[in-house]
């Protein structure tokens, strides 16, 4: 990816475009797939807030919000969304590293493994927010965030470092898996260029999302294999291809193109409440769903 990034403030080209639109838009309409599944439809109907009403909540208060603001003051409101975006994106990677360990039999991740993924996490994102032009937002004034980060994320992988020096077991397939949420926010702090310092980011975090649900659809049930595969690619074709030209419309004249962008935004936070739930593995139902359709990944 970074090979592929352009310099900054030069065209994209199609390929990355194209790239971008598969790890952003396409992963997060991707989860809508998830209310055809009759199971995921029964959780969610004992869980009205988390899978029904805070979502809706989400996308209303932003579509608002969005319209009835300028752009140059609804951006400041932009920091709040992509320090969550981020944090997300290190969930998962925590999350992936945990069915690395189980699904290697290599013993689960210790406390400090998992706090210096997530502290790592943090620190890239502050980063982030503290060199705005990576992600095209008004300055904040936050550049004496970036040198905390960076001890932050020097320490972080130091405790990392450690927790796999002293862990018995270390297949080198969960180590790989393991250093790479560790180091996932590298880019961040070496490189200048937006595309080359983020576009990897989020391509790879889409990518790691539309691979665990396609393993998910492509499970052998009534409505799964190949046409649930082909299910869950239709809708987040046809989702994301919307998100993507709402998520154009933030320097629109008119309110209610601006309230599109506003709702594109929600829609992306209702995927991050909606996936912190469905696969928080130490809660019942995740581990029984997944145990279900994926049992190599979950191993006793």
């Amino acid at each position: 990816m970074i090979l592929l990034a352009p310099a900054a403030g030069t065209d994209p080209g199609r390929v990355l475009v194209g790239l971008l639109f598969l790890g952003s838009s396409m992963h997060v309409a991707a989860t809508g797939w998830f209310y055809t599944l009759p199971e995921i439809r029964s959780h969610a109907r004992a869980r009205l807030g988390r899978y029904a009403t805070v979502p809706l909540a989400l996308v209303a208060g932003t579509a608002a919000v969005a319209a009835a603001l300028p752009e140059s003051a609804f951006r400041w409101a932009l920091y709040a969304f992509f320090a969550w975006q981020f944090f997300h994106f290190q969930k998962q990677n925590l999350g992936m590293a945990a069915l690395a360990a189980s699904a290697l039999r290599a013993g689960s991740l210790s406390r400090a493994e998992r706090a210096a993924v997530v502290g790592t996490g943090v620190a890239g994102t502050g980063a982030l927010l503290a060199r705005p032009d990576l992600l095209g937002l008004h300055d904040a004034r936050l550049a004496w965030v970036f040198p905390i980060a960076c001890a932050a994320f020097l320490a972080g992988i130091g405790l990392g470092l450690h927790g796999l020096y002293r862990r018995g077991s270390r297949p080198p397939a969960f180590v790989a898996m393991y250093l790479g949420s560790l180091l996932f926010f590298t880019p961040v702090f070496l490189l200048d260029a937006p595309y080359a310092a983020v576009a990897g980011l989020i391509l790879a975090h889409g990518l790691q999302y539309l691979l665990i649900v396609g393993m998910v659809a492509v499970t052998p049930r009534p409505g799964g294999g190949p046409l649930g595969v082909a299910t869950m690619f239709a809708i987040a074709l046809a989702g994301g291809f919307l998100l993507n030209l709402a998520s154009h419309l933030h320097g629109s004249p008119h309110a209610w193109e601006r309230a599109l962008y506003g709702a594109f935004l929600g829609v992306t936070m209702a995927h991050f409440v909606i996936d912190a739930g469905l696969w928080r593995l130490r809660e019942e139902f995740p581990r029984r769903f997944l145990t279900a359709h994926l049992p190599y990944l979950l191993k006793p």
